[in-house]
């Protein structure tokens, strides 16, 4: 993971959906980076009441000013069923999360149009209008295969394109990018976040359904790794 100097020139705003990847990010920048600004994006997804719920409450343990943003028009030009809720959620088992064939067409029943790179760009705004000199994002290896938008290329890109499109020139910056789940779960047991604080779901359900494929890739890398206390909070017992 790439560490930065911390310097009083930093000041950044965190994507923060409440889930493993951003508050993990979160965790291990918070100070070099010094963030100071969590946005929320309220899209219509299924999990919405409970990603924001989650993502204050996070933002005030940290001590962050939380920002939720709703885009309504998100919804309704999405079809997929993490909005569409007549659809119905993909589920795998976790022996087929490494399957390509079938996390790519379970990507495909949940994928939102352009939603990163909408909320990068409008994070960009707040940089551009308040001096942010970083946006820090939740993306990561194992999400990457499936989701072009969380890949150090997409990064890369945005980060060129926001060259032009600003005149603070922020630059997107992705800590977990070469990390899978179940490091990501060790670097926050270091960082000490607070895993019952966290919402990795799809779902509006109280607790994790432990069923679609963002629970099943939380859980596999919660296994063996969290204690039982903290997974009960999490999950209801298998």
């Amino acid at each position: 993971m790439k560490k930065a100097m911390k310097t009083e020139t930093n000041k950044s705003i965190i994507l923060l959906s409440g889930g493993l990847d951003s508050v993990v990010s979160l965790g291990c920048t918070k100070d070099a980076y010094n963030i100071t600004l969590a946005l929320t994006f309220d899209y219509g997804q299924r999990a919405g009441e409970k990603e924001v719920n989650s993502s204050k409450k996070i933002a005030e343990y940290y001590g962050l000013e939380h920002k939720v943003i709703s885009l309504p028009c998100l919804a309704e030009i999405t079809s997929t069923s993490l909005v569409n809720k007549k659809s119905s959620l993909p589920e795998l088992k976790v022996s087929e999360l490494d399957n390509i064939d079938l996390t790519t067409n379970s990507a495909k029943n949940v994928w939102v149009p352009n939603r990163n790179g909408l909320f990068i760009n409008i994070a960009a705004s707040f940089a551009d209008s308040y001096n942010f000199t970083h946006i820090i994002f939740g993306a990561n290896k194992e999400e990457g295969t499936t989701f072009p938008d969380n890949t150090q290329d997409f990064i890369d890109k945005i980060n060129d394109s926001l060259e032009f499109s600003t005149l603070s020139k922020p630059k997107v910056f992705a800590p977990l990018i070469k990390n899978d789940k179940a490091e990501i779960v060790k670097i926050g047991i270091d960082k000490k976040i607070p895993f019952n604080l966290i919402r990795s779901c799809y779902t509006n359900n109280e607790k994790h359904c432990g069923k679609c494929e963002s629970c099943l890739r939380f859980k596999r890398a919660l296994q063996n790794t969290v204690d039982k206390k903290t997974y009960y909070t999490i999950f209801e017992a298998d």
